[in-house]
């Protein structure tokens, strides 16, 4: 709500880059990822993706609602009409979250038996080659470089569009309800997206090729935004970059746990989702610069477009299999599933 106070051009970047973005990093998908992480093991990846997906549903519905409080009324209006939607976020937190199920006398699957202490021998005697009690023990393997390398283009490719997406409608001659619409059904195919991503991966296995997956899949999503005319190209973008939005973030957060463990989970994820931002600042900047220089989003967009498959072949390059607790022998941490 401070950012509708907003008179200079600093204030908004401090409010906007520093206070909005400390309240992101705390509800952000990193926190809540690791402790989804903690409440379960054989339905990690689904179980993150119900999360992300209402993350979607919440933007399905916010984007076009800010739209409308834009057009109804002015800009101060429509932030403190997000803040006070953010407000009611707050009592729900502080009574239903905790950081694992042992608090509540539960294990993690909503499995019967001893609580999660007493299977702690289990869980150590069926650890990861990779599992780490210091997070920087996992700077000294090859998985988190390549999974933070595929993050820093996954940050490229989606903060851009949440940025700029809709002024690039606009500048192909779609009205801006109408970008907002294309927009709030991308998110909503992020809802499909993730969850099928997430239910696939614990499933079938192969998390690393299912991520492989989604940022290819993203890069057909750019290549028909660019080629095809709007707004065509918009709804096909949707379609495609909606399956694979909130996706690879579901599937990274995963196949960290599985490869890294929990004990530093939290920060680990931490650090490859600072590469996310990292590529988020650098696209979104970009974009703009660009933009003023060319009068179009070609150039911008077809090199972050093309970046998608460096990251593709990085995510398929991770050794799963040698390095996942998935696919360790007499797992017990996931009931010997996943081995697909």
């Amino acid at each position: 709500m401070m950012m509708a106070l907003t008179f200079h051009i600093l204030f908004l970047a401090f409010m906007f880059g520093v206070v909005l973005s400390l309240g992101q990093s705390g509800s952000g998908p990193t926190n809540l990822s690791a402790m989804m992480a903690r409440w379960f093991r054989r339905r990690r990846g689904f179980a993150i993706s119900i999360n992300s997906a209402a993350v979607s549903a919440g933007s399905l519905i916010l984007v076009p609602f800010t739209m409308y409080l834009l057009e109804a009324t002015n800009w101060r209006t429509a932030w403190v009409g997000l803040g006070l939607v953010a407000l009611l976020a707050l009592p729900t937190g502080l009574i239903f979250f905790r950081k694992s199920p042992s608090e509540r006398g539960l294990n993690p699957d909503g499995d019967p038996g001893f609580i999660e202490e007493n299977l702690t021998k289990s869980q150590e005697d069926n650890a990861g080659p990779l599992e780490v009690e210091n997070w920087r023990d996992s700077f000294n393997s090859a998985p988190i470089w390549q999974m933070a390398a595929a993050y820093f283009v996954c940050g490229m490719t989606t903060s851009v569009m949440g940025v700029h997406f809709i002024p690039f409608a606009q500048s192909e001659g779609v009205s801006g309800e109408l970008a907002a619409l294309i927009f709030g059904v991308m998110m909503g195919m992020n809802m499909f997206g993730g969850m099928l991503a997430g239910y696939l991966s614990d499933r079938l296995g192969g998390t690393k090729n299912w991520l492989a997956l989604g940022y290819f899949i993203r890069s057909i999503a750019y290549l028909s935004m660019l080629a095809i005319p709007a707004p065509a190209g918009l709804w096909i973008f949707a379609v495609f970059a909606g399956m694979s939005w909130v996706a690879t973030p579901i599937l990274t957060s995963s196949l960290t746990a599985d490869i890294y463990g929990l004990r530093a989970l939290a920060t680990i994820s931490g650090i490859a989702f600072m590469f996310h931002q990292f590529g988020g600042f650098a696209s979104v900047l970009l974009a703009g610069l660009l933009f003023d220089l060319t009068g179009s989003y070609t150039i911008p967009f077809a090199i972050a477009g093309a970046m998608l498959i460096p990251a593709s072949i990085s995510a398929f390059s991770i050794q799963e299999k040698k390095y996942s607790v998935r696919y360790q022998a007499n797992s017990l941490a996931f009931g010997g599933s996943g081995s697909g």
